[in-house]
């Protein structure tokens, strides 16, 4: 079993909430890493129709067998819970639950609504770069993570990504798509999320996608919001200071896992990538992720955004730390080049930042500190991540 760095947190944040939230996508680990976790606390699986019954006949003769606490997987599926749930933990402090779930909305509308307050809330995403690094999976090469994506299945059960991808999609779509609203249509859902895939990195117009799909615009942003509650898909959001220069505000579109996204995009190994026109696209959502997952494991807010003016002049990713800003540009090219940094400098002139805390990350080998900022190899990512603590 590879090892998750968010472990220590987890273990750490559950000494202060009797109540410990971990969301995230299906097959991230969750259930996995809670068990290695908690081995003393007993299992619930919340999600055949046979324990939803059996659980609903009776709630509070259900969570009263767990007189120390229990896990609660995929616990969403059985909103009725969290009421009880407060009442016991507000009479036995020492009580300890473990709720996961995959379905974020739901699941974090019932902990506001009923346990805010008492529970602490974590997010697990698929595997990163750091967790393979010291394991016989290590990556060796960028696009090699970027098509196999980091789903735990696919390293510990060395699942082949056309197979594990075609189940995910029709699991995806079968099990949580159809239990949140009503798709009459899997076919036309299906290329809705193949469109998303080659719309990676732009900046999202919602028109345009629904267009494109043959849908109404509000479907299409339903549908967005069921993806990104879902963890498949995550908005970056324009960084909100100006610095005296009006700005696109409109989010750009991401995915989860980058090898989900190479699936749908029907990219079928390196030599196809190293040639498609989203090659760029999804090595900026490669790093970006990373540095989701970082913020992630440490139990932190992402706070990831983007800047870019109405001139076109852009910073792919902006990690607003509250007291300071890194600025992070990036490359997928293994060549280093002067206009690497054309960005950074600019950005750096305009707001004033410096440029030791500015970053460009790429697809080469080399790191080296540069007069206008740093240039990062792109599994050498370890000087952001002292600067985001």
């Amino acid at each position: 079993m590879i090892s998750r760095h968010i472990k220590e947190k987890l273990i750490e944040v559950s000494r202060y909430f009797p109540v410990i939230t971990i969301s995230g996508p299906r097959q991230s680990g969750k259930t996995t890493l809670i068990r290695d976790a908690f081995p003393d606390l007993p299992y619930q699986l919340l999600e055949s129709p046979d324990k939803k019954a059996i659980v609903l006949a009776d709630p509070r003769a259900f969570l009263e067998q767990f007189p120390k606490g229990a896990i609660l997987d995929e616990v969403q599926n059985i909103p009725e819970l969290f009421s009880y749930l407060q009442g016991i933990v507000d009479d036995n402090p020492e009580i300890k639950f473990i709720l996961s779930g995959s379905q974020n909305f739901l699941l974090l509308e019932k902990i506001t609504q009923t346990l805010a307050g008492r529970t602490g809330v974590l997010k697990l995403l698929p595997l990163s770069l750091e967790e393979l690094k010291n394991t016989k999976f290590a990556i060796k090469n960028p696009f090699e993570f970027i098509l196999k994506g980091g789903y735990p299945r696919l390293y510990n059960q060395e699942i082949p990504t056309e197979f594990f991808y075609s189940s995910y999609i029709q699991t995806y779509i079968e099990r949580d798509v159809r239990t949140i609203i009503n798709v009459g249509d899997l076919n036309t859902f299906q290329t809705f999320l193949s469109l998303c895939a080659g719309r990676i990195g732009q900046i999202l117009n919602i028109d345009s996608l629904a267009s494109d799909t043959g849908i109404t615009f509000n479907t299409a942003k339903k549908w967005l919001s069921i993806l990104e509650a879902s963890y498949i898909i995550r908005l970056l959001y324009t960084h909100h200071k100006n610095f005296n220069k009006r700005l696109v505000k409109s989010p750009k579109l991401y995915f989860f896992d980058t090898g989900l996204a190479s699936y749908l995009l029907r990219i079928k190994n390196q030599e196809q990538l190293q040639v498609h026109f989203q090659r760029g696209a999804l090595f900026e959502n490669f790093v970006i992720n990373e540095l989701m997952k970082y913020r992630y494991n440490s139990a932190q807010k992402d706070d990831l955004y983007y800047w870019r003016d109405k001139h076109g002049k852009e910073i792919d990713c902006i990690i607003d730390l509250g007291e300071k800003l890194i600025p992070i540009e990036i490359k997928s090219g293994k060549t280093y080049t002067k206009d690497f940094l054309k960005g950074l400098t600019y950005w750096n002139k305009l707001s004033g930042n410096s440029p030791e805390s500015s970053f460009v990350v790429y697809g080469g080998k080399e790191s080296q500190k540069l007069p206008n900022g740093n240039l990062l190899a792109w599994n050498q990512m370890g000087g952001i991540y002292q600067l985001m603590g």
